[in-house]
This record gives C-alpha cells, structure tokens and sequence, in this order.
C-alpha cells in the first residue's frame, strides 16, 4: 500500500467484491466499519418468501437498500459452498436449508462473500465494526463468528438510533446493533473514554474544592478479613459495621513511588489518600471518612450507546442521506480501535461519514461505493468540509476520456447518468433520486440572481445516439417548468440541425447581474471531461444542490487520548 510519506488516500467506485479482490492488498487495514444497506423496512415475512433464482440480476442503485435472491446470489452461494473455509461453507449450506432461496438468504450470501475479503484485508491487530440492525442481526452474527471465530467476538453493541418509534401492537424499534470483532487476541485498544452525561454530572458531581469538582464515594466494602483492611483507623474501625477498608489502587500509585507502594499497610496508604487531600471527613463525630473522586475525562466506553442523537432534520451535520450516521458514533469506534496514521476502511461508504471522521482524526483512509452519486457526494462533502486541509486522495473507477465514459454507459446507463450529472454539480432529479420517471428532467441545478425567486436549470442526460427532437422536448421541459436555461449533456456529439435549434430557442437575461445566457446549451461528455467546458449560468449565484457540509478542523493533537 506505500509508506506514510507517499499515501494517498483511495476512493473507489464500483462493486466492493471485486474492489477488495482486485486493488487491496492482504494485512493492510487496521480499521474497518461497513454499514451495509439492508432492506429493514420490508414486511419481515416477506425477506422469507422463495424467490426464483432465475430471474435477473438487480442493480444495487442508490439509496436502494434491497438484496434479492438471482442468479448472482445463486452464483455466489455455489462458491461459497465450493471454496469457503470449512466452518462458514457449512454455515452457508445450513442457512439455505433453513431459510430457502430468498431475499434474507441472498443478504448472507452477498455479506458472506465480503467478509472473507474483509478478514483477509484486516491487519492481526485490526479490529472491524459491522453496523446493522435486527431485522438480519442473528443470522450475520453467525457469519461473523464463522468468518472471524467466536474467540475474536468482542461486543454487540447498542446504539439508540431514534429517541422512540411507533410499531402497533409491539415494542419500539428504536436501536441498531454493531458488532466488534478482532483479528486475532493481540488487537489495537486505545482506552478511549467516553464523556459523563449531564444528568450524571448533575447527580454524582456535586462537590467542588481547589483542586476541581469531586464526588463522595464510600472507603469501605461489604465483609471482613484477616488483614490490615479491618484493623481501626484514625480511631475508626471498620470491623464493627461488618466491613473493610477498600483503598482505590490507581489513585495511590499516582501518588506513592512503585518501591514504596509494596511496604505500604492500608492504614499508611490512607495516611497518604489523607495527606494529598482525597480524604473527606465529615462533620459527625460518628461518620465515616470517604473518598474523594475527581472528575476525569470520563468513563470507560459502554457497549449501550445512548449519548449520541440521530440524524434528524435539525442536525447541522445532516446531508440528506437516508441511512447517514452522526458524525460522534464514527468517532468513538475510529478512536477506541485505531491511532493517528492508520489505515481506516469503509467499504459500504455512502455519504462518507466514516471517511470524513477518519480524515478529521488523522487517519489514512480508504472508502468503496457502488454508486457514482455517493461518490460525487463524498468528494464534495470533503472538499467543504476540509478545503485546502484535505489530505491528497485518489478516485479510481471514473471514467477519465471518452470511451470509459462509453463503457459506463454499456454498463448501467444510469450510474452514468449520475456520473454526468455530477461533472456539473447538478443534482439527479426527483427527492428519492432513484430509478424512476422523471418527465423529462434527469437533474437540475438551482440559482439566486432575483431577489426572492429561486431559478432554475433543467439537466437532460443522453447516451445513445442524439436527435433534434431531444432539443425541442427539452425546450419544452423547459418552458412547461418555468426555467431559466435547459442543459442537454450528450456522449456523441450534436447534430447541426440540433446546434441550430439550440441556437433558435434564444437568450435568458439576468436581471441582478445583466449578463445574458444561451437559453438551451448542449456540452458532450468529451467537452465536459477532456477540454473542461461548463455550464454558462449565473454560477455566483448557485445555490448548494446538495447540503454543504460544515467546515471542520483536523485533530493533531490526539496521542494524549491514547497515553
């Protein structure tokens, strides 16, 4: 993968199968998270239904969270059978027994075929985060165990992802699960901690002196011994009440030499707890003297997450991604089991919270999507959020001249269609931005150059091959929207007649900066790629066509967590 010096982080585009195979090399991950996309709210019996493995092969689209039982899953249960290690070969078998050829069935499939290119990428003390939730949770905690061993499960756990959720007639589906799993025993653990809640603080915390602001905590446990640990104190003895002294170790170390420590009676350790001003003595002549607990940077992290929000239409951080995760949950799992420097993995990326995360920690990072709007999306949530802060990465898998652009679309016309799209920051059209009728408009782009009145260009995306006709429907699109210019992006070049009709359909005028533009314009894809042409439109006066992300620093300074 290179050294430090010469890293370059990676984005990829297309199926991450053939990504991990093809491009990552063995051991050189020491973090991976993957959320994969599920469909969860499908009717449960439905994802049982038998499927007919015949039918064809869907395209994952974005924002489409469905895996469905066809040839390509029924391809990739016979490798799995035939060349996986024994135990999940087995698994594998066991589960189409059980569950039969359907859409759960084609999920653990498809997930099952990833993970063993995900264990072989995973360094010996790297350690991988699968986030998902119940619907599946079951079955991918067997594959997961077959995949990585039991002795290398470390968590499931908890994150409250909605405050409530109403389900008639059951409980509130309001959690997800992540599963943590390691390499091997020997695995990166930063000792991370997370931050006291304010109800916590509010309760426990009540106490301040010079050196900070404390809690009150018993000296004592339940029962007796033989030892220094029931023998009297300061004319207090703890034996009388049924219980013992119990001296919190790590404090004392802080304060007493390591040769030292080993002479110490418990009585002298208290000597020194007193001494240093840990002690509290209260007012009552009878009362037991307790420990003074200063607050720290916090407790240890809990496997019941209840201290990080969702995502909801308030947060600052919110892109419009359906299944995007805050921004502090990344953060917590990229802190506990990764350092500065290291190599972070995503490769169900989407909306790139864990790759903005990675890149905001220092971390080098590597992020995988099948669908080029999550690339266009990452690429621009980076750039807002870092600027000229961005560490150098690489984008694979774009077309770069005219003839990839070509074999994109061969491939799925409508990956293309969203590549184009995002070669002039337009945005794919519809709020679903799914597959779909789209009368006419592929995507738009809106500006600001009146006051009040929100403008607009209406994007059409052709691959095939170009007619006037394409230029009269989109002046038509045009006039029946009440837009401002029309855009026609095309792969083989425009006829003259079509550069003639273009011409015809005239000018529209800026009223705020009085600056005329070509009402219909035509750029191919070899204008737009290879010569850099763009968009002539009031483009100081855009506005965001996907949310801006928020501007953030870097953390330099984060070894001290780890120390």
């Amino acid at each position: 993968m290179g050294s430090n010096d010469n890293w370059k982080n990676k984005l990829y585009y297309g199926d991450n199968l053939h990504i991990l195979r093809d491009h990552i090399a063995s051991e050189c991950v020491d973090l991976i998270y993957l959320d994969p996309p599920f469909n969860s709210n499908a009717t449960y019996n439905l994802l049982f239904k038998e499927k007919d493995g015949k039918s064809s092969e869907a395209q994952i689209e974005a924002f489409d969270d469905t895996w469905q039982w066809d040839i390509g899953a029924e391809e990739t249960y016979v490798e799995l059978v035939q060349n996986a290690p024994e135990k999940l070969s087995k698994l594998i078998e066991a589960l189409r027994m059980f569950l039969g050829s359907n859409d759960m069935m084609a999920y653990l499939v498809m997930m099952a075929a990833r993970l063993i290119e995900l264990h072989r990428v995973l360094k010996p003390t790297g350690s991988i985060y699968l986030h998902c939730d119940p619907t599946a949770s079951h079955y991918l905690k067997l594959v997961m165990d077959a995949v990585f061993g039991v002795d290398n499960y470390r968590n499931e756990i908890i994150w409250k992802r909605t405050f409530a959720h109403n389900d008639p007639n059951r409980w509130g589906r309001v959690h997800d699960l992540i599963y943590f799993y390691t390499k091997c025993g020997d695995y990166y653990w930063s000792g991370h901690m997370q931050p006291y809640s304010e109800q916590y603080l509010k309760s426990k915390y009540r106490y301040q002196d010079r050196k900070g602001t404390y809690r009150l905590v018993v000296l004592t446990a339940p029962g007796t011994t033989r030892g220094d640990s029931c023998k009297e104190w300061r004319g207090i003895n703890p034996l009388e009440k049924g219980r013992h002294w119990s001296v919190p170790s790590k404090i004392i170390e802080s304060l007493v030499d390591e040769k030292e420590l080993s002479n110490l009676t418990v009585q002298e350790k208290l000597d020194v707890l007193d001494k240093n001003g840990f002690i509290y003595w209260p007012n009552k002549t009878d009362g037991i003297p307790e420990f003074k607990q200063y607050l720290g940077e916090g407790v240890p992290i809990q496997d019941v997450i209840i201290d990080i929000p969702p995502i909801n239409s308030q947060a600052k951080e919110r892109l419009g991604y359906p299944t995007q995760k805050p921004e502090a949950l990344l953060e917590r799992i990229v802190k506990a089991s990764s350092g500065v420097g290291d190599v972070v993995l995503d490769p169900f990326c989407g909306c790139g919270t864990a790759v903005a995360v990675a890149e905001r920690l220092g971390r080098r990072w590597i992020g995988i999507d099948i669908t080029h709007l999550s690339i266009t999306l990452m690429k621009k949530r980076l750039e807002d959020t870092f600027g000229s802060d961005l560490a150098p990465y690489e984008v694979f898998g774009e077309p770069e001249d005219l003839s990839g652009a070509k074999a994109l679309f061969r491939q799925d016309p409508y990956q293309f269609q969203w590549w184009s799209l995002g070669l002039v920051d337009g945005k794919p059209a519809g709020g679903e931005r799914k597959k779909g009728a789209d009368r006419g408009i592929d995507g738009y782009i809106n500006f600001f150059d009146e006051p009040g009145k929100v403008k607009r260009v209406i994007i059409s995306v052709k691959g095939g091959k170009v007619q006037s006709p394409f230029i009269r429907d989109l002046k038509g699109v045009v006039d029946r929207e009440n837009a401002q210019i029309g855009l026609l992006i095309t792969l083989e070049p425009p006829t003259k007649p079509m550069l003639k009709e273009a011409a015809e359909a005239g000018f529209y005028e800026s009223p705020l900066i009085g600056k005329k533009y070509p009402k219909i314009q035509i750029l191919t894809i070899e204008e737009l790629v290879v010569e850099g042409k763009t968009l002539d439109y009031p483009k100081d006066m855009r506005l965001d066509m996907f949310t801006k992300a928020k501007k953030q620093s870097k953390e330099e300074k984060e070894e001290k967590l780890f120390n």
